[in-house]
């Protein structure tokens, strides 16, 4: 038996497969692109090979140490959400849309699970403190959804990057779930150009960028229905938030659990996208996520339980920022930012990056607790060695 004519009619017919249970708006493998070609799969397609990727590298493993809302929350609660819980959270709520909707489940899944590769530390919180940082360096405003990009282009795999189809970048490029979207319909004429217009501009001007794909969209609202209640809930594990203070007219729509809110907002999604070249809501219940967002942002996102250690938290990530730039201009080989970091990485990726940009990626690729112990042994390096 010729093996390798086999395994390639396996893989056509899987292809046939797709063709006849897809939906006609739905990304197709044969319309992926690649910036740099590789020869063709005879197992999987386009899309699965990059959900693979993802879930295969480093900055995916750390996601299970960096805070989703709550810091350090893994260190006393292991039951409380993390970046890697809510990524796992995103990628099912997308599946479950996604397959009613007839779209291509690896695509969906891919950008998923890679649309918070670039997170810092301390979610929200470490975003802007680290964005203060990168301004006051001169290299502009940091954004997750670009460090996601970064991630798989250029920091991955000692700096050469994981070569991702443009769809799959293009939908972490475009995830952004606080965004506020009643109707999100694919920019189907988007191209590589346009992605990179989008990154340069983001450095001047507060604008966010529409997915190119239906598949993106639904990332881009699973996002937040992934988050919104699950968040209420680590609240109220934590004791600071009662179900019964919810916004009454959202949860009489929507419900006050976590599962009765993922239920509503599916389902809603669903009944108005179905067949259509859009994600949508009704407006009735996007209203209601509007406005339990809006008591999310109040009474959770801001409460002085997960704040407390912000203040401390900025005064270390500036004090870190510093350091690895000294550390940089003095070629300090004995620096974490060589020795975990630097040292790992090619040519092209060195050549590429200013100081500044090499430690906002050192940065953004730690995990709480690796944040915390090097804080803590540049500051207190005596207490560190006992």
């Amino acid at each position: 038996m010729n093996k390798e004519k086999y395994l390639r009619d396996i893989f056509h017919e899987t292809l046939n497969i797709e063709k006849k249970n897809l939906s006609s708006l739905a990304t197709f493998n044969k319309e992926a692109q690649r910036r740099s070609k590789e020869d063709n799969t005879k197992l999987r397609g386009p899309f699965a090979i990059d959900r693979d990727r993802i879930l295969y590298s480093g900055a995916y493993r750390r996601y299970q140490g960096k805070t989703q809302v709550v810091y350090f929350s893994n260190l006393f609660d292991e039951e409380m959400s993390n970046r890697s819980l809510h990524t796992t959270y995103v990628s099912q709520v997308a599946r479950t849309i996604a397959k009613i909707l007839k779209l291509n489940l690896d695509l969906t899944e891919a950008i998923a699970l890679g649309h918070d590769l670039g997170h810092p530390p301390f979610g929200h919180d470490g975003e802007k403190i680290l964005s203060e940082c990168c301004q006051k360096y001169g290299i502009g405003p940091f954004y997750h959804n670009i460090e996601s990009l970064y991630m798989v282009d250029y920091i991955s795999n000692t700096g050469n990057g994981i070569n991702l189809t443009f769809q799959v970048r293009d939908g972490i490029v475009s995830h952004d779930g606080e965004v506020h979207d009643e109707h999100l319909q694919p920019d189907r004429n988007k191209s590589e150009a346009d992605l990179q217009e989008y990154v340069k501009t983001r450095q001047t001007e507060d604008t966010t960028t529409i997915p190119s794909t239906l598949e993106g969209c639904v990332v881009r609202i699973s996002d937040t229905i992934a988050y919104i209640g699950q968040d209420i809930e680590d609240a109220i594990r934590l004791g600071f938030l009662k179900r019964e203070e919810l916004p009454h007219n959202a949860t009489q729509l929507l419900g006050s659990t976590n599962s009765e809110i993922l239920d509503s907002l599916v389902k809603s999604v669903i009944l108005n996208s179905y067949g259509k070249d859009y994600v949508a809501f009704d407006k009735e219940t996007s209203d209601a996520l509007y406005e339990l967002k809006n008591f999310n942002y109040e009474r959770i996102y801001t409460h002085s339980v997960i704040k407390k250690e912000k203040s401390a938290i900025e005064r270390g990530m500036k004090i870190l920022f510093e350091k690895y730039l000294n550390d940089i201009d003095k070629e300090d080989l004995d620096s974490k930012i060589y020795g975990h970091f630097l040292n790992k990485k090619c040519k092209k990726y060195c050549n590429k990056f200013s100081p500044a940009e090499k430690v906002r990626d050192f940065i953004a690729t730690m995990t709480d607790r690796y944040f915390y112990e090097e804080l803590k042994q540049y500051v207190l390096p005596g207490r560190v060695e006992e």
